[in-house]
């Protein structure tokens, strides 16, 4: 059954190519287009759409009230697609906030081109919107403070052959890593994580390991993501730079656009941030930490794969496992996308399957 999507954007341009963008994809239907929220309602009347694509900056109502009032009243899945969100992140949080499962940046200029060059990132984001569990999507009590809500930025997708890991960094060889007394977290995921990664955050004390975190977002998404956590947590969070140690009491993001690798430092963990190709079809790719995790902290460290659409992390996650690392995967019931955990546990990867709220606390058993 086609996912049925409706495009509400006041740009005539940007909904005639994001039509033709969907009509040429198998299994998704544009079901209608709306020029501003007040038409995309009396057009719901008749028939409502599985995912909704929306504008933020429109006339008579702009795209977070909208949002707001869809939450309230029938929670839909809605990808925001904006160029507000290129000039302040604070916007694209908020989208986030009020409920928004996917947010993609569309540039002030040129826009009819990144469209169709980004039509494998479109379409990648309605199929991950129309996967998502409403029913776990905590919509934030006011979206004008920037919270992560149960939703991520897509992260994008190319034509190009999917890569894995082996374009940035060997396998492991085996477990050869020896037992340290310093534990080390290297957690990965994507739509629904920012609520996720919020619920254990907060969670921890200051005596916990240190953290490594992709979580697929664009760039400039992953500061404020970051600040908004360091602000509501006991640990210090912020956006990971090269060469930060990685030390009991903070959670290093990575930055959204790079690649994050744990890297051993004499007696030390610190990461390393680079360049480089899309590794499972995203950048930062979590296989690219856990395998990095897998070759320089194996049995020293503790791989958590959660919420998200696809298998990003689950080859990882089994090198660590394979390497000696425990290893746990986030179970169906409290994800929003059940893909990246469920083809890690389908590869043997997981140790232990757990619900969201048991997280925290095996990660503080790992001190």
């Amino acid at each position: 059954m086609s996912i049925k999507v409706m495009i509400v954007d006041d740009s005539a341009v940007v909904r005639q190519v994001l039509s033709q963008v969907f009509d040429k994809a198998s299994g998704i239907e544009v079901m209608d287009v709306a020029n501003d929220p007040y038409m995309a309602m009396d057009k719901m009347k008749a028939q409502w759409p599985d995912v909704i694509v929306l504008d933020v900056e429109m006339p008579r109502m702009d795209g977070i009230t909208f949002l707001k009032q869809l939450m309230a009243t029938r929670p839909t899945p809605v990808v925001i697609c904006s160029s507000l969100t290129q000039k302040g992140t604070d916007i694209s949080m908020q989208a986030l906030a009020a409920g928004a499962v996917e947010v993609i940046a569309k540039p002030a200029a040129g826009v009819k081109g990144f469209l169709e060059d980004s039509a494998s990132q479109l379409v990648m984001a309605v199929r991950s919107a129309a996967a998502a569990r409403m029913s776990r999507v905590r919509v934030m009590p006011s979206a004008a403070s920037p919270a992560a809500s149960s939703a991520t930025a897509a992260s994008g997708l190319e034509t190009r052959p999917k890569l894995s890991a082996d374009a940035i960094l060997a396998p492991p060889t085996g477990s050869n890593v020896f037992a340290t007394t310093e534990r080390i977290i290297a957690i990965g995921t994507s739509t629904g994580g920012t609520q996720a990664l919020e619920a254990i955050l907060t969670e921890l004390p200051r005596t916990c390991p240190g953290l490594a975190i992709v979580q697929h977002m664009p760039e400039k998404f992953t500061r404020s993501f970051a600040d908004r956590l360091n602000s509501l947590s006991q640990i210090e969070v912020k956006e990971a730079s090269n060469g930060d140690r990685i030390l009991p009491g903070r959670a290093l993001i990575a930055p959204g656009g790079k690649h994050m690798m744990v890297k051993r430092s004499g007696a030390y963990y610190q990461v390393e941030v680079v360049d480089g190709p899309l590794v499972s079809r995203h950048k930062p790719s979590v296989d690219v930490l856990f395998r990095s995790a897998a070759k320089f902290a194996g049995r020293n460290a503790l791989g958590v794969i959660m919420t998200g659409m696809g298998d990003d992390g689950a080859k990882g996650l089994k090198e660590m496992h394979d390497c000696g690392a425990k290893t746990i995967a986030q179970d169906e019931e409290s994800c929003v996308v059940f893909g990246m955990p469920k083809e890690a546990i389908k590869l043997g990867a997981a140790d232990e399957v757990m619900a969201l709220e048991m997280i925290a606390k095996a990660i503080c058993r790992q001190s």
